[in-house]
């Protein structure tokens, strides 16, 4: 399997072997269940998908209770496919854990980053700020100052930095090393800190 789906638990520290204090995001990885797998003559692509995390079957539609019963599991709460231009031994309804993965390897992890809602150019961009803090001047220190549009070209180019929403976007974050694997709680151990909100999912990717 090239990746599997997570959750983020939370950061902590481990000193490696040189005594270096090593930060570290907590990832329970799996277990997944194989709940369909996609073939180039059927669909036109090769994948398999993965579910993880239970979930309870009111809450679930009959169409996707139907999904799950073909691969012999319960109901899942987060389903992610994944490339398999690959001969795969994996079936309907086998499980994929976190022993996929070795210490001391590289991954790639996508998560959906922290949601800030509406934020102005100095939190969303950081900005410097225009405005004076003399001459009585109080309610434009955190402005973003001109625009650059004038009579000509006459409005505001695409792309421009200003205020709006921030954060809540998907986010991949590359070459991560795996510090430890945990099999027995389903850890993993990545270094650095990852994208998204303690709970949230995690995709992590050889």
């Amino acid at each position: 399997m090239p990746g599997i789906i997570g959750k983020k638990v939370g950061m902590t520290s481990v000193f490696s072997a040189e005594g270096k204090n090593i930060p570290c995001t907590v990832i329970e990885a799996g277990p997944c269940v194989v709940t369909q797998i996609k073939t180039v003559d059927k669909d036109g692509y090769s994948a398999i998908q993965l579910g993880f995390d239970d979930k309870k079957e009111k809450n679930t539609t009959k169409p996707m209770l139907g999904h799950f019963k073909k691969a012999n599991t319960t109901a899942k709460r987060k389903l992610v496919e994944f490339d398999a231009d690959y001969e795969a031994d994996l079936k309907l309804g086998d499980v994929v854990g976190v022993d996929i993965f070795d210490e001391a390897a590289w991954v790639d992890v996508t998560g959906i980053s922290k949601g800030k809602g509406f934020q102005g150019v100095v939190k969303r961009h950081g900005f410097g700020g225009v405005g004076q803090t003399t001459h009585g001047q109080h309610n434009r220190l955190r402005a973003p100052g001109s625009i650059g549009a004038a009579s000509y070209p006459a409005r505001v180019f695409k792309g421009m930095r200003m205020a709006g929403r921030t954060g809540g976007k998907r986010v991949k974050v590359e070459n991560l090393k795996v510090i430890k694997v945990i099999p027995e709680n389903n850890l993993l151990l990545v270094k650095g800190s990852l994208p998204g909100a303690k709970g949230s999912y995690l995709i992590i990717e050889k």
